[in-house]
């Protein structure tokens, strides 16, 4: 059990980038962390890490460990779901990816009373606008707001969210009100940009059909919250859903852009990978997130 231990504590190492970040993870200090390290590399009579005052980085034989590191603990993890799973009570390290605004707003406030009512289950959160490798990653569960091709992963609806165009009262003052999906062309718009990132386009609503209106903008960001923060500063026209902006549009911060052309929905979803058995942590978590996300977005998406 102390060789599990001590990959354990290894892997958070590698994934964090540090050992005082990993300490704080696993509940242990630098220096015991530091202490777990240099008895793998011990044990295995090679080094697993560069250390410098801030970082640490993985020597290639560091890095070939790590990855065995995940098969042999995703290995056990799946060993113990199974017996957990029969006796019906969830435990486990749960793996969460999100967007970064669902993360903030919906999600995190959700954690602690599923951590009440399965306080077996270790809740680790990734969140990200970056659409990341899920298996790659080792992620259990992952909130997607955008399109899924991969069919080796089980995708579970939550709501369409309506999206709206959305920009200051100052920036449509000082640059004009769009009439036309076409005038967005003339504007400075907001896009979430990061590799992979195909938003260079919005398909907006019209009446025979979808049309896709070529935009762009002065600056753009990988973060929803900061493209949301430079609209109310009036640096642009936002797309985003309704639920990400709607105190900012209760309170007047933004206005409706281009309202009778509104950009098509997008699909709110779970997803997590096909397995021979579902295990329990998974099932509950995604029950639980689906029907108190259903209920905290109904008020906005009713704008």
């Amino acid at each position: 059990m102390a060789l599990l231990e001590n990959m354990r504590v290894f892997v958070r190492v590698v994934e964090l980038g540090s050992l005082s970040a990993a300490g704080r993870q696993v509940r242990m200090s630098p220096a015991v962390v530091s202490h777990r390290i240099q008895q793998l590399e011990q044990h295995l009579g090679v080094r697993l890490l560069n250390r410098t005052t801030r970082q640490v980085h993985t020597t290639e034989h560091g890095q070939t460990f790590y990855r065995h590191c995940l098969v042999v603990l995703d290995t056990v993890e799946r060993a113990e779901t199974s017996v957990a799973t029969t006796s019906g009570v969830p435990s486990g390290s749960l793996r969460v990816t999100a967007p970064l605004g669902f993360g903030r707003r919906i999600l995190a406030p959700l954690v602690p009373q599923f951590h009440e009512l399965y306080p077996r289950v270790d809740l680790r959160l990734r969140l990200s606008d970056h659409l990341l490798d899920l298996l790659g990653e080792a992620v259990d569960v992952a909130i997607r707001m955008a399109e899924m091709r991969d069919s080796s992963f089980v995708l579970r609806k939550i709501a369409d969210c309506r999206r709206v165009l959305c920009a200051s009262p100052a920036y449509l003052e000082a640059r004009g009100v769009p009439r036309a999906p076409e005038d967005l062309m003339g504007h400075n718009c907001l896009l979430l940009r990061f590799p992979g990132s195909r938003q260079y386009q919005w398909a907006l609503e019209g009446p025979d059909g979808p049309v896709k209106v070529p935009v762009r903008g002065s600056f753009d960001a990988d973060d929803g919250d900061v493209l949301t923060q430079w609209a109310v500063d009036g640096r642009g026209i936002v797309m985003k859903p309704v639920w990400e902006v709607a105190a900012e549009l209760r309170s007047g911060a933004l206005q409706p852009v281009l309202p009778d052309h509104p950009p098509e929905p997008v699909m709110l979803a779970v997803l997590y990978p096909h397995r021979s058995f579902l295990p329990a942590k998974v099932r509950v978590f995604s029950d639980y997130l689906v029907e108190h996300t259903r209920s905290l977005l109904s008020a906005d998406l009713a704008l």
